[in-house]
């Protein structure tokens, strides 16, 4: 729970999450406060991350202070501030509840603040300044896993690269996790990775509700590694369309009076020229893809019709079936409410969205 007007970039779950200053990483405010209650499954401690402590100097840390508290024990962490900051980046309670208090009077300077936490059901948790606010610590081994908080994806900082090429290493770690589709924003999650030999290019893309930017040479790079292509090299296969189906399809006589049937087969995504279009007029259209069997279904990617006909999907719910008679919607890891899938914003462009948790079906809409 937060409350307060100083409150910035904020996702809290019972096991992770990532908290910031409002405004982060610009000036905070003058004459603001945020109070946030982080609460934890009982039996379990809170591990909290300090990204970036940036508050203007202040005898005491009178003036701006960042406070933490454990009402279980009573014992307190700070103030701090920039001339008292954290004695080490990584803060290990005893305590499932920690009260974290912000606030600031009049001040000229300053970034703010950046948390993230996660709880001791994670061990081998990592946990640097690196991880949270930029790119890889260098002292890291060829091969190994971190722990992402929820809540990575609108924090401060840029990503290069995408899931086929990889990331370069100066890409915000868990920022790039998202993107690569290795775990879910809302979740968070233990994350496995190698550093490779850097590339010449890194090409941009839209990935779930992120673009990455394209970047020059690096000499290493981020290289995420999905569990399951771990114990099948196939998972990353692309799964063959048995039948395409659709609620309409636009019959298009165009202003020379050729005919073009915008069916439902246009659809796959090698398709050349023209691709399915429901009616102009229809309302709650759908495309049905029949994948012959039940398949595990990691993800979808999308692209618009063609730069001659310019015409592409910004947005889409998925729904399953195993029979095709009993849909489901997909609701994602929240579980709360169908999930909106962000889309494309051409007709060029490919746009990748992972499926987490993956869905287990035979038809897709």
């Amino acid at each position: 729970v937060s409350a307060g007007n100083g409150c910035g970039h904020t996702l809290l779950t019972p096991h992770s999450g990532t908290l910031s200053s409002k405004n982060y990483p610009g000036t905070y405010p003058n004459h603001t406060m945020c109070c946030w209650q982080l609460q934890a499954p009982p039996g379990t401690s809170l591990l909290l991350a300090f990204g970036d402590v940036d508050l203007e100097p202040s005898e005491h840390c009178a003036q701006s202070s960042l406070l933490l508290a454990d009402p279980q024990t009573g014992i307190a962490y700070g103030p701090y501030c920039r001339n008292s900051v954290p004695s080490a980046p990584l803060l290990v309670t005893n305590s499932s509840t920690v009260t974290v208090l912000f606030n600031s009077t009049s001040h000229r300077s300053g970034r703010g603040l950046l948390l993230s936490y996660a709880t001791s059901q994670h061990p081998g948790t990592h946990y640097t300044q690196e991880h949270v606010r930029g790119g890889l610590d260098p002292r890291l081994t060829m091969c190994f896993s971190v722990y992402c908080p929820a809540g990575c994806k609108d924090i401060h900082g840029d990503i290069w690269g995408n899931p086929s090429q990889g990331y370069r290493d100066t890409s915000v770690l868990c920022k790039a996790a998202v993107h690569a589709g290795v775990i879910a924003d809302e979740l968070g999650g233990q994350v496995t990775l190698s550093r490779e030999k850097g590339i010449t290019l890194y090409e941009s893309a839209f990935a779930n509700g992120l673009r990455s930017k394209r970047g020059s040479l690096s000499e290493k790079r981020l290289v995420f590694h999905k569990v399951c292509c771990l114990l099948s090299p196939a998972c990353d296969d692309v799964l063959e369309v048995v039948a395409f189906n659709a609620s309409s399809w636009w019959h298009e006589v165009d202003v020379l009076g050729q005919d073009r049937a915008w069916v439902a087969e246009q659809a796959a995504l090698s398709t050349t020229g023209h691709s399915w279009a429901a009616k102009p007029d229809a309302e709650a259209a759908w495309l049905e893809l029949d994948l012959g069997t039940r398949r595990n279904v990691t993800g979808i990617i999308t692209k618009g019709s063609s730069e001659q006909h310019d015409y592409y999907v910004m947005s889409y719910h998925i729904s399953s079936s195993r029979d095709g008679k009993n849909w489901r919607p997909y609701r994602g890891s929240s579980g709360q409410e169908d999930k909106v899938f962000e889309g494309n914003a051409d007709s060029q462009g490919e746009v990748s969205n992972t499926f987490i948790p993956p869905i287990v079906a035979r038809y897709i809409r």
